[in-house]
């Protein structure tokens, strides 16, 4: 089993990064399309979630390419750079002395565009520099510290959002520059880039860049796949933090009386919680079973607690129901993780990267959309729709596990 002292110095600065951003991440990005919602209406909410989901996702093309040829840690850099800026401002748009959604929106387009254009670049960067036999301890303690970031952070913004944005918003300022330092000074570089000289038809050659990943049916079909299954998650941000911030009287729980807009932040805590507890003895448990089966009952178990979330309004069953989804999402995450690693190409690993990045980009435009319809359907379609989700995400699965398993095995004897 490795060791954290044996890993490479940049995987250890990226665990430290991660913790210390996502803890304030975690007080304010879940709570924001109520923010909106609440500015805005519902139905412009989901248009607005998702444009800023579109504008991720476009840059997320951009960023795989050019992080095959430029190197990975410049875009990290640049997209660093652009982040904080985004925070300061939006700090500003919500002080003391101006409120403005409009701004606040616009800074959240630049937050998701640099999330885009750096995203694959670190991804990649840790194939880089990790041994096969490494990737599910690094992926795991990787997982571990963003989940135990949020639970941190759910639970300070399920008390402090609705009063103390401002606030929360220049804590995130300040963690934007140390993040800044840490990429600047302590990263090193994984990927040279290649002889740079000024290009033509850009847009022709980032086509032509993706052109073995577009051809590539089993790792499309997985990444459909985990649009759709991922996409159940971000309704807690999206359609289910709206409907209990509308539908879920405030009810006593021990010592204090909670709304919708605290029992989001609670559930994401609890989510991130039992993940920080129980992921090395369910990731132990799951490797006792027949992988096949773990996988797609994984995702099954997965749905139908998010299912319940997005039904009852009872504090006690919410709980539960999280447990449940819980307990299924640390039962996918190592295998599905596993599975992902052995699928790039070296020479166009950040491409393949950037082609995954529509899991989360294409995800939280699922769920926008979500929010839009969720003003004009009943609870009821729309826990059913999201149960068609999860099973359309289990059948495509279904569908391609022989050829996962085969190119894992592959990317083994290489």
């Amino acid at each position: 089993m490795n060791r954290f002292r044996d890993y490479h110095p940049n995987i250890k600065v990226r665990i430290i990064q991660i913790f210390f951003t996502d803890i304030v991440s975690g007080a304010i990005f879940p709570f924001m399309a109520i923010y909106f919602a609440e500015h805005f209406g519902a139905k412009i909410t989901g248009i607005l979630l998702l444009l800023n989901v579109f504008i991720g996702l476009i840059t997320g093309l951009y960023g795989g390419y050019y992080s095959d040829r430029m190197g990975r840690k410049k875009l990290m850099v640049v997209a660093g750079i652009i982040r904080m800026f985004a925070f300061i401002v939006m700090a500003i748009a919500n002080s003391p002395i101006l409120v403005s959604p409009e701004i606040t929106f616009i800074m959240t387009l630049l937050i998701m565009a640099s999330f885009g254009l750096d995203g694959p670049a670190a991804d990649a960067m840790i194939i880089d520099i990790t041994k096969p036999d490494q990737r599910k301890g690094v992926y795991a303690l990787l997982y571990w510290s963003f989940n135990l970031a949020f639970a941190i952070g759910g639970i300070v913004g399920a008390l402090m959002f609705d009063h103390y944005l401002y606030e929360l918003l220049m804590i995130l300022s300040v963690t934007g520059i140390i993040s800044n330092v840490l990429v600047i000074f302590f990263i090193k570089e994984t990927r040279e880039g290649q002889e740079q000289t000024r290009e033509k038809r850009v847009l022709r050659n980032i086509a032509k860049s993706y052109k073995e990943v577009a051809f590539d049916k089993v790792f499309l079909y997985f990444v459909l796949a985990g649009l759709f299954i991922q996409s159940i998650e971000n309704q807690m941000e999206n359609y289910i933090g709206v409907r209990l911030n509308e539908d879920m009287p405030e009810q006593s729980l021990l010592f204090m009386d909670v709304t919708g807009v605290e029992m989001v932040g609670f559930l994401k805590s609890e989510n991130t919680i039992i993940v920080v507890l129980l992921t090395v003895f369910i990731t132990k448990w799951v490797t006792t079973l027949k992988e096949d089966k773990a996988f797609l009952s994984s995702i099954l178990v997965f749905t139908v607690g998010y299912v319940g979330i997005s039904y009852v309004n009872n504090i006690w069953l919410l709980f539960i129901f999280m447990i449940v989804a819980t307990i299924g999402e640390l039962m996918r995450v190592p295998i599905q993780s596993d599975y992902m690693a052995s699928i790039p190409s070296d020479e166009k690993r950040s491409s393949y990267m950037a082609v995954y990045g529509m899991v989360f980009n294409g995800s939280m435009m699922l769920s926008s959309v979500f929010v839009s319809l969720g003003a004009i359907f009943t609870k009821e379609i729309m826990s059913l729709l999201i149960l068609a989700c999860g099973l359309l995400g289990m059948m495509i699965i279904y569908k391609i596990l022989p050829d996962l398993k085969q190119r894992r095995e592959f990317a083994k004897q290489n």
